[in-house]
C-alpha cells in the first residue's frame, strides 16, 4: 500500500515538474482569459450577435478551408518572428521592445534591394534582399546592445526611441529612393526578389502563402539549438541570469549582451522581409505609425513564454483569430473589434506568468501535505 502511494506520488511529480507542460497550461489559461474578456466586450456591444461573431474568432482560419488556413500561415511568418526575436532577448535577460524599429529596418532593406537589384541574378536576388534585412535588423539592434553592455542604458528606453528613429528614418529613406508618390507607399519590388511559393499556393489554394512561414519555422529550430544545445547560448542564458556570476565564471558578459540584441535584431529584420518580399500586394506606408508587428511580437513571445516552439505556437493562435476577426463583418462586428480582443490577449498574456508561479505554487503545496500524510501513516 505504501508502495503504490509513493509511485502515485511520484508519478503526479514527473507531470507538474516538467517546465514544458507547466508553461503550456500557464499559456492556455491565459489565452481562456483573454478569449473570455474578448467576449464580453462582443456582448456589451451587440448581445444578439456576440455568439455568432466569437464563434468566427474561435473558427478561425478553419472557417474558410485551405485557403483560411493558407491564409493563418501567411500572417502568422512575420509575426513568429518578432516573437523569435523578443523571447530570444528575454530569455538572456533583455527586454527586446525595440522589435518594431528592427522590423522595419529589415523591411526596408529589402524592399531597397527588391527594387533596385536589378543586377542581381533572378536566383540571388531574393536571397539578397533577406540577408539585407537581416543586416539591417542586426545593426538597429546592436544599438541598444552596445549601449547597455558599455553604458548600462536601460535597453527598454533606448530600444523604445530606436522604433521612433527607425519609423522616422525609414519614411525618410522610402521618399528618397524607392518612392511611389501616386501611393504615397514603396516602389514594388521585382518579381525574383518574391519568396519563393514552392507549390504552397497548390496546396493552399486562395491564399498568399509561400515560403515564409518555413523559413519561420527552421528559425524556431536554429534558435531552439542556439539557446539548449550550445555553449554559446549556455553563455547568454547565464548572462541573463545573473551576469554578475557569468563574469566570475569568466563569460564576457558585454559581448554576449550585444550579440544577443543583435540576434534579436536579425531575426526581426527577416520577419520585416517575410512580410513585404510575399507578392501579397503588401507595401510599405510612409505613415508616422510604428509596425504593429513588433508588439505583436512581444505578446507572442508571453504566451509562448519565450520558448521557441512555443512562441511558433502562439505565433499560429494570432494568426488563426486575425483570420476569424476578419470574418466578424458577416455579423456586423467592425474589423477593429479583433485588435480589441487581440489587446486583451496581449494584456492576458502577461498574466502566463503569473499562472505559472500559481501552478508552480499549488505543485508545492499539494507535494508537501502528500509527505506530510505519508509520514502520518508511517508513524501509524
Amino acid at each position: 500500500m505504501k508502495r503504490a502511494l509513493k509511485n502515485k506520488g511520484a508519478k503526479k511529480k514527473s507531470i507538474f515538474e516538467n517546465e514544458n507542460t507547466v508553461n503550456f497550461i500557464s499559456s492556455v489559461m491565459a489565452v481562456i482569459c483573454g478569449l473570455l474578456f474578448g467576449f464580453i466586450i462582443l456582448f456589451i456591444s451587440s448581445p444578439s450577435q456576440a455568439y455568432g461573431g466569437f464563434s468566427m474568432i474561435i473558427q478561425g482560419g478553419f472557417a474558410d478551408g485551405i485557403s483560411g488556413i493558407g491564409r493563418m500561415l501567411y500572417i502568422a511568418a512575420p509575426i513568429i518572428m518578432t516573437g523569435l526575436s523578443v523571447g530570444f532577448a528575454f530569455k538572456t535577460g533583455l527586454f527586446n521592445i525595440g522589435a518594431s524599429g528592427q522590423f522595419t529596418a529589415g523591411a526596408f532593406a529589402a524592399v531597397f534591394v527588391g527594387v533596385k537589384g536589378n543586377f542581381l541574378p533572378s536566383g540571388m536576388h531574393c536571397i539578397a534582399a533577406l540577408f539585407a534585412a537581416m543586416a539591417a535588423g542586426a545593426l538597429w539592434g546592436s544599438v541598444p546592445g552596445l549601449l547597455k553592455a558599455f553604458f548600462n542604458v536601460n535597453e527598454v528606453i533606448s530600444s523604445i526611441m530606436m522604433n521612433y528613429i527607425g519609423m522616422y528614418g525609414v519614411n525618410m529613406l522610402i521618399r528618397r529612393y524607392v518612392y511611389d508618390r501616386i501611393k504615397n507607399q514603396s516602389m514594388p519590388v521585382k518579381s525574383a526578389a518574391n519568396l519563393s511559393k514552392a507549390g504552397l499556393d497548390k496546396i493552399f489554394p486562395g491564399s498568399n502563402i509561400n515560403v515564409g512561414i518555413l523559413i519561420a519555422a527552421v528559425s524556431v529550430i536554429a534558435v531552439h539549438i542556439i539557446l539548449h544545445k550550445t555553449v554559446f547560448g549556455y553563455e547568454l542564458k547565464a548572462c541573463g541570469k545573473n551576469k554578475d556570476a557569468s563574469r566570475y565564471a569568466g563569460i564576457n558578459e558585454k559581448k554576449n549582451i550585444v550579440l544577443s540584441m543583435v540576434i534579436a535584431g536579425m531575426l526581426s529584420g527577416l520577419g520585416g522581409a517575410l512580410l513585404y518580399l510575399s507578392d501579397s500586394g503588401k507595401y510599405m506606408q510612409v505613415l508616422d505609425i510604428i509596425a504593429p508587428e513588433g508588439f505583436l511580437g512581444i505578446s507572442v513571445a508571453l504566451l509562448g513564454l519565450s520558448e521557441p516552439l512555443g512562441i511558433f505556437l502562439s505565433g499560429l493562435f494570432i494568426g488563426h483569430i486575425t483570420v476569424g476577426g476578419s470574418n466578424m463583418q458577416l455579423f456586423d462586428f467592425a474589423p477593429e473589434a479583433i485588435d480589441m480582443i487581440i489587446a486583451a490577449i496581449v494584456y492576458c498574456g502577461a498574466l502566463s506568468l503569473l499562472f505559472k508561479e500559481i501552478i508552480n505554487r499549488f505543485y508545492k503545496r499539494s507535494l508537501k501535505k502528500t509527505k506530510t500524510k505519508q509520514e502520518d501513516k508511517e508513524k501509524l
